[in-house]
Protein backbone atom coordinates (compact mmCIF):
# COMPACT_ATOMS: atom_id res chain seq x y z
CA UNK A 1 0.00 0.00 0.00
CA UNK A 2 1.17 3.57 -0.61
CA UNK A 3 1.37 6.48 1.59
CA UNK A 4 -1.38 8.18 -0.96
CA UNK A 5 -4.00 5.25 0.32
CA UNK A 6 -2.55 5.35 4.21
CA UNK A 7 -3.11 8.92 4.32
CA UNK A 8 -7.02 8.36 2.47
CA UNK A 9 -7.66 6.22 5.23
CA UNK A 10 -6.48 8.61 7.88
CA UNK A 11 -8.31 11.10 6.31
CA UNK A 12 -11.80 8.96 6.55
CA UNK A 13 -10.80 8.82 9.83
CA UNK A 14 -10.68 12.25 10.75
CA UNK A 15 -14.05 13.30 9.04
CA UNK A 16 -15.40 11.30 11.52
CA UNK A 17 -13.35 13.07 14.11
CA UNK A 18 -14.48 16.45 12.46
CA UNK A 19 -18.49 15.52 12.59
CA UNK A 20 -18.51 14.17 15.91
CA UNK A 21 -19.95 17.06 17.80
CA UNK A 22 -22.85 17.75 15.24
CA UNK A 23 -25.27 15.19 15.94
CA UNK A 24 -24.88 16.73 19.58
CA UNK A 25 -26.64 19.53 18.20
CA UNK A 26 -30.16 17.19 18.22
CA UNK A 27 -29.85 16.17 21.58
CA UNK A 28 -32.96 17.09 23.57
CA UNK A 29 -33.29 18.47 27.42
CA UNK A 30 -30.21 17.25 28.44
CA UNK A 31 -26.76 18.94 29.81
CA UNK A 32 -23.72 18.58 28.17
CA UNK A 33 -22.21 16.43 30.89
CA UNK A 34 -24.94 13.75 30.18
CA UNK A 35 -24.65 14.07 26.44
CA UNK A 36 -21.13 14.12 26.73
CA UNK A 37 -21.27 11.08 29.44
CA UNK A 38 -23.45 8.99 26.88
CA UNK A 39 -21.89 9.13 24.05
CA UNK A 40 -18.09 8.63 26.03
CA UNK A 41 -20.40 4.93 26.65
CA UNK A 42 -19.98 4.36 22.90
CA UNK A 43 -16.67 5.77 21.76
CA UNK A 44 -14.50 4.50 24.97
CA UNK A 45 -16.03 1.40 25.85
CA UNK A 46 -18.09 -0.21 23.32
CA UNK A 47 -16.86 0.87 20.26
CA UNK A 48 -13.48 0.00 21.16
CA UNK A 49 -14.22 -4.15 22.32
CA UNK A 50 -16.68 -4.44 19.19
CA UNK A 51 -14.14 -3.03 16.68
CA UNK A 52 -11.13 -5.48 18.26
CA UNK A 53 -13.54 -8.50 18.41
CA UNK A 54 -14.41 -8.15 14.92
CA UNK A 55 -10.42 -7.41 13.79
CA UNK A 56 -8.63 -9.82 15.41
CA UNK A 57 -9.19 -13.89 14.59
CA UNK A 58 -12.01 -15.38 16.20
CA UNK A 59 -11.16 -16.23 20.00
CA UNK A 60 -8.39 -14.52 20.65
CA UNK A 61 -8.58 -11.54 21.83
CA UNK A 62 -8.47 -12.46 25.18
CA UNK A 63 -5.47 -14.21 24.87
CA UNK A 64 -3.98 -11.01 23.43
CA UNK A 65 -5.13 -9.23 25.99
CA UNK A 66 -3.84 -11.28 28.81
CA UNK A 67 -0.70 -12.15 26.95
CA UNK A 68 0.32 -8.25 26.58
CA UNK A 69 2.84 -7.30 28.85
CA UNK A 70 1.79 -5.28 32.12
CA UNK A 71 3.78 -2.47 32.04
CA UNK A 72 2.55 -1.48 28.10
CA UNK A 73 -1.56 -2.00 29.55
CA UNK A 74 -0.85 0.49 32.18
CA UNK A 75 0.91 2.80 30.61
CA UNK A 76 -1.73 2.77 28.01
CA UNK A 77 -4.31 3.18 30.51
CA UNK A 78 -2.17 6.27 31.68
CA UNK A 79 -1.79 8.00 28.85
CA UNK A 80 -5.17 7.32 28.20
CA UNK A 81 -6.47 8.56 31.50
CA UNK A 82 -4.32 11.96 30.94
CA UNK A 83 -5.86 12.20 27.52
CA UNK A 84 -8.90 11.99 29.13
CA UNK A 85 -8.30 15.10 30.95
CA UNK A 86 -7.64 16.67 27.20
CA UNK A 87 -10.53 14.95 25.59
CA UNK A 88 -12.99 15.84 28.28
CA UNK A 89 -11.34 19.57 27.88
CA UNK A 90 -12.04 19.77 24.23
CA UNK A 91 -15.66 18.87 24.54
CA UNK A 92 -15.72 21.97 26.63
CA UNK A 93 -13.34 23.92 23.84
CA UNK A 94 -15.72 23.52 20.97
CA UNK A 95 -18.85 24.37 23.04
CA UNK A 96 -17.24 27.67 24.14
CA UNK A 97 -15.67 28.12 20.43
CA UNK A 98 -17.58 26.53 17.97
CA UNK A 99 -16.33 23.56 15.98
CA UNK A 100 -14.45 25.39 13.75
CA UNK A 101 -12.47 27.94 15.92
CA UNK A 102 -12.07 25.25 19.06
CA UNK A 103 -11.15 22.32 16.91
CA UNK A 104 -8.70 24.66 15.12
CA UNK A 105 -6.83 25.69 18.99
CA UNK A 106 -6.83 22.61 20.78
CA UNK A 107 -6.14 20.45 17.51
CA UNK A 108 -3.03 23.04 16.60
CA UNK A 109 -1.46 22.57 20.23
CA UNK A 110 -2.09 18.52 19.82
CA UNK A 111 -0.14 18.04 16.79
CA UNK A 112 2.86 20.07 17.84
CA UNK A 113 2.83 18.42 21.16
CA UNK A 114 1.34 14.88 19.80
CA UNK A 115 4.65 14.90 17.68
CA UNK A 116 7.11 15.97 20.30
CA UNK A 117 6.58 13.79 23.38
CA UNK A 118 7.51 10.33 21.56
CA UNK A 119 11.05 11.86 21.09
CA UNK A 120 11.21 13.41 23.88
CA UNK A 121 10.40 11.06 26.59
CA UNK A 122 12.40 8.20 24.30
CA UNK A 123 15.17 10.52 25.44
CA UNK A 124 15.86 12.50 22.05
CA UNK A 125 18.04 15.59 22.26
CA UNK A 126 15.87 18.04 19.90
CA UNK A 127 18.37 20.27 19.78
CA UNK A 128 21.43 18.36 18.59
CA UNK A 129 19.29 16.73 15.06
CA UNK A 130 18.39 18.44 11.44
CA UNK A 131 14.85 17.01 12.47
CA UNK A 132 14.51 17.63 15.88
CA UNK A 133 15.57 21.58 15.05
CA UNK A 134 12.71 20.97 12.26
CA UNK A 135 9.74 19.74 14.78
CA UNK A 136 10.42 22.83 17.62
CA UNK A 137 10.32 25.00 13.99
CA UNK A 138 7.02 23.45 13.20
CA UNK A 139 5.55 23.75 17.09
CA UNK A 140 6.68 27.87 16.80
CA UNK A 141 4.98 27.95 13.26
CA UNK A 142 1.90 25.86 15.46
CA UNK A 143 1.92 28.49 17.82
CA UNK A 144 1.80 31.29 15.15
CA UNK A 145 -1.32 29.65 13.56
CA UNK A 146 -3.00 29.51 16.63
CA UNK A 147 -2.62 33.42 17.66
CA UNK A 148 -3.68 34.57 14.50
CA UNK A 149 -6.77 32.43 14.94
CA UNK A 150 -7.34 33.24 18.24
CA UNK A 151 -6.83 36.94 16.81
CA UNK A 152 -9.87 35.98 14.25
CA UNK A 153 -11.99 35.37 17.03
CA UNK A 154 -11.27 38.03 19.20
CA UNK A 155 -12.37 40.31 16.43
CA UNK A 156 -14.90 38.27 15.42
CA UNK A 157 -16.59 38.69 19.18
CA UNK A 158 -16.13 42.35 19.69
CA UNK A 159 -18.27 42.84 15.93
CA UNK A 160 -20.75 41.35 17.38
CA UNK A 161 -23.78 41.82 19.15
CA UNK A 162 -24.56 39.42 22.23
CA UNK A 163 -27.20 37.98 20.05
CA UNK A 164 -25.42 37.30 17.43
CA UNK A 165 -22.87 35.48 19.30
CA UNK A 166 -25.38 33.15 20.97
CA UNK A 167 -27.23 32.34 17.78
CA UNK A 168 -23.98 30.86 15.91
CA UNK A 169 -22.51 29.46 18.51
CA UNK A 170 -25.28 29.50 22.08
CA UNK A 171 -22.26 28.91 24.80
CA UNK A 172 -19.66 31.33 23.17
CA UNK A 173 -17.00 32.62 25.31
CA UNK A 174 -13.78 33.34 23.85
CA UNK A 175 -11.03 33.65 26.70
CA UNK A 176 -12.41 30.97 28.45
CA UNK A 177 -12.94 28.76 25.68
CA UNK A 178 -8.85 30.07 24.56
CA UNK A 179 -7.30 28.64 28.08
CA UNK A 180 -9.97 25.74 28.06
CA UNK A 181 -8.68 24.64 24.35
CA UNK A 182 -4.91 25.31 25.03
CA UNK A 183 -5.02 22.83 28.10
CA UNK A 184 -7.10 20.49 25.97
CA UNK A 185 -4.58 20.68 23.03
CA UNK A 186 -1.60 20.05 25.59
CA UNK A 187 -3.60 16.94 27.46
CA UNK A 188 -4.89 15.36 23.87
CA UNK A 189 -1.45 14.66 22.59
CA UNK A 190 -0.92 12.20 25.13
CA UNK A 191 -2.74 10.14 22.94
CA UNK A 192 0.23 9.68 20.49
CA UNK A 193 2.37 8.44 22.89
CA UNK A 194 -0.20 6.01 24.10
CA UNK A 195 0.09 4.31 20.78
CA UNK A 196 3.83 4.18 21.19
CA UNK A 197 3.89 2.44 24.54
CA UNK A 198 1.02 -0.24 23.30
CA UNK A 199 3.46 -1.23 20.81
CA UNK A 200 4.53 -4.82 22.55
CA UNK A 201 0.47 -5.10 22.29
CA UNK A 202 0.33 -4.74 18.68
CA UNK A 203 3.36 -6.96 18.10
CA UNK A 204 1.64 -9.65 20.54
CA UNK A 205 -1.94 -9.19 18.32
CA UNK A 206 0.03 -9.72 15.28
CA UNK A 207 1.71 -13.01 16.75
CA UNK A 208 -1.93 -14.02 16.91
CA UNK A 209 -2.40 -13.79 13.37
CA UNK A 210 -4.11 -10.01 13.42
CA UNK A 211 -3.92 -8.93 10.03
CA UNK A 212 -1.44 -5.62 10.52
CA UNK A 213 -3.78 -3.27 9.52
CA UNK A 214 -5.78 -3.55 12.46
CA UNK A 215 -3.13 -4.34 15.01
CA UNK A 216 -3.77 -1.71 17.03
CA UNK A 217 -7.26 -2.26 18.08
CA UNK A 218 -6.39 -4.24 21.36
CA UNK A 219 -4.54 -1.61 22.01
CA UNK A 220 -7.16 1.48 21.58
CA UNK A 221 -9.02 -1.16 25.02
CA UNK A 222 -6.74 0.16 26.84
CA UNK A 223 -6.10 3.90 26.22
CA UNK A 224 -9.56 4.60 25.33
CA UNK A 225 -10.17 2.65 29.43
CA UNK A 226 -8.57 5.36 31.11
CA UNK A 227 -10.12 7.99 28.96
CA UNK A 228 -13.52 6.71 30.30
CA UNK A 229 -12.06 6.47 33.64
CA UNK A 230 -11.23 10.36 33.95
CA UNK A 231 -14.27 11.39 31.68
CA UNK A 232 -16.52 9.54 33.56
CA UNK A 233 -15.89 10.47 37.21
CA UNK A 234 -16.00 14.34 36.07
CA UNK A 235 -19.22 14.18 34.48
CA UNK A 236 -20.39 12.17 37.24
CA UNK A 237 -19.74 15.05 39.41
CA UNK A 238 -21.23 17.24 37.51
CA UNK A 239 -24.56 14.97 37.23
CA UNK A 240 -24.31 14.87 41.14
CA UNK A 241 -23.67 18.85 41.55
CA UNK A 242 -26.08 20.21 38.71
CA UNK A 243 -28.76 17.53 39.82
CA UNK A 244 -28.51 16.75 36.25
CA UNK A 245 -28.74 12.82 36.48
CA UNK A 246 -32.50 13.14 36.61
CA UNK A 247 -32.52 13.92 32.70
CA UNK A 248 -31.60 10.58 31.96
CA UNK A 249 -34.90 9.07 33.84
CA UNK A 250 -37.11 12.26 33.60
CA UNK A 251 -37.30 12.89 29.53
CA UNK A 252 -40.52 11.03 27.98
CA UNK A 253 -39.42 7.87 26.50
CA UNK A 254 -39.29 9.47 22.42
CA UNK A 255 -37.12 11.32 23.70
CA UNK A 256 -35.01 9.37 25.20
CA UNK A 257 -34.27 7.64 22.23
CA UNK A 258 -33.26 10.15 20.67
CA UNK A 259 -30.80 11.47 22.62
CA UNK A 260 -29.29 7.96 22.50
CA UNK A 261 -29.13 7.82 19.22
CA UNK A 262 -27.46 10.52 18.40
CA UNK A 263 -25.02 10.37 21.62
CA UNK A 264 -23.87 7.00 20.34
CA UNK A 265 -23.72 8.17 16.61
CA UNK A 266 -21.45 10.91 17.58
CA UNK A 267 -19.46 8.26 19.80
CA UNK A 268 -19.25 5.62 16.63
CA UNK A 269 -17.66 8.71 14.59
CA UNK A 270 -15.31 9.90 17.05
CA UNK A 271 -13.60 6.45 17.73
CA UNK A 272 -13.42 6.33 13.75
CA UNK A 273 -10.73 8.43 13.95
CA UNK A 274 -8.49 6.46 15.81
CA UNK A 275 -9.20 3.26 14.42
CA UNK A 276 -8.25 4.33 10.36
CA UNK A 277 -5.69 5.94 12.05
CA UNK A 278 -4.24 3.00 13.42
CA UNK A 279 -4.81 1.46 10.12
CA UNK A 280 -3.24 4.30 8.23
CA UNK A 281 -0.35 5.06 10.15
CA UNK A 282 0.44 0.97 9.85
CA UNK A 283 0.68 1.17 6.10
CA UNK A 284 2.65 4.44 5.92
CA UNK A 285 6.88 3.98 4.84
CA UNK A 286 8.91 4.20 8.00
CA UNK A 287 10.11 7.85 6.91
CA UNK A 288 6.86 8.99 7.22
CA UNK A 289 5.23 6.99 9.79
CA UNK A 290 6.50 9.09 12.61
CA UNK A 291 4.22 12.05 11.55
CA UNK A 292 1.30 10.55 11.03
CA UNK A 293 0.07 12.12 14.25
CA UNK A 294 0.38 15.59 12.74
CA UNK A 295 -1.55 14.42 9.57
CA UNK A 296 -4.12 13.36 11.23
CA UNK A 297 -4.52 16.37 13.59
CA UNK A 298 -4.41 19.02 10.18
CA UNK A 299 -6.73 16.86 8.61
CA UNK A 300 -9.38 16.91 11.53
CA UNK A 301 -8.42 20.81 11.67
CA UNK A 302 -9.28 21.28 8.08
CA UNK A 303 -12.84 19.10 8.15
CA UNK A 304 -13.52 20.61 11.27
CA UNK A 305 -13.66 24.42 9.56
CA UNK A 306 -15.57 23.08 6.70
CA UNK A 307 -18.37 22.05 9.51
CA UNK A 308 -17.88 25.05 10.84
CA UNK A 309 -18.37 27.17 7.73
CA UNK A 310 -21.48 25.17 7.12
CA UNK A 311 -22.92 25.30 10.21
CA UNK A 312 -22.83 29.41 10.01
CA UNK A 313 -20.46 29.70 13.13
CA UNK A 314 -18.93 32.60 11.38
CA UNK A 315 -21.94 34.30 10.06
CA UNK A 316 -21.76 37.56 10.30
CA UNK A 317 -17.94 38.52 10.64
CA UNK A 318 -16.46 40.76 8.34
CA UNK A 319 -14.48 39.66 5.01
CA UNK A 320 -11.12 40.96 7.50
CA UNK A 321 -11.81 38.64 9.89
CA UNK A 322 -12.63 35.78 7.35
CA UNK A 323 -9.36 36.25 5.58
CA UNK A 324 -7.29 36.14 9.34
CA UNK A 325 -9.04 33.40 9.91
CA UNK A 326 -8.30 31.68 6.90
CA UNK A 327 -4.73 32.84 7.57
CA UNK A 328 -4.57 30.94 10.74
CA UNK A 329 -5.58 28.26 9.24
CA UNK A 330 -3.29 27.80 6.60
CA UNK A 331 -0.33 28.66 8.78
CA UNK A 332 -1.36 25.80 11.37
CA UNK A 333 -1.69 23.24 8.65
CA UNK A 334 1.83 24.68 6.98
CA UNK A 335 3.13 24.09 10.73
CA UNK A 336 2.84 20.35 10.45
CA UNK A 337 4.36 20.26 7.43
CA UNK A 338 7.64 21.93 8.81
CA UNK A 339 7.51 19.08 11.35
CA UNK A 340 7.20 16.04 8.76
CA UNK A 341 10.24 17.97 7.03
CA UNK A 342 11.89 16.17 9.68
Amino acid sequence: MNALSAIGMIALGSMGAASFYVPFKKVKVWSWESYWLTQGIAAWILAPWISALLTVPEGTLLTILSEAPTSSKWLAILFGALWGVGGLTFGLSIRYLGIAMGQSIALGFCAAFGTLIPPIVAGENLLQSTSGLLMILGVGVCIAGIAIIGYAGALKSKGLSEEERKAAIKEFALKKGLIIAFFAGVMSAAFSYGFEVGKPIDAIAIKHGTNPLFQSNPTLIFILTGGFATNFIYCLYLNIKNKSYKEYFSVPAQTLLNNLFFTFLAGVLWFLQFHFYGMGKSQLPASIAPFAWSILMALNIAFGNIWGIALNEWKGAGQKTMAILITGIIVLILSTFVVNLG
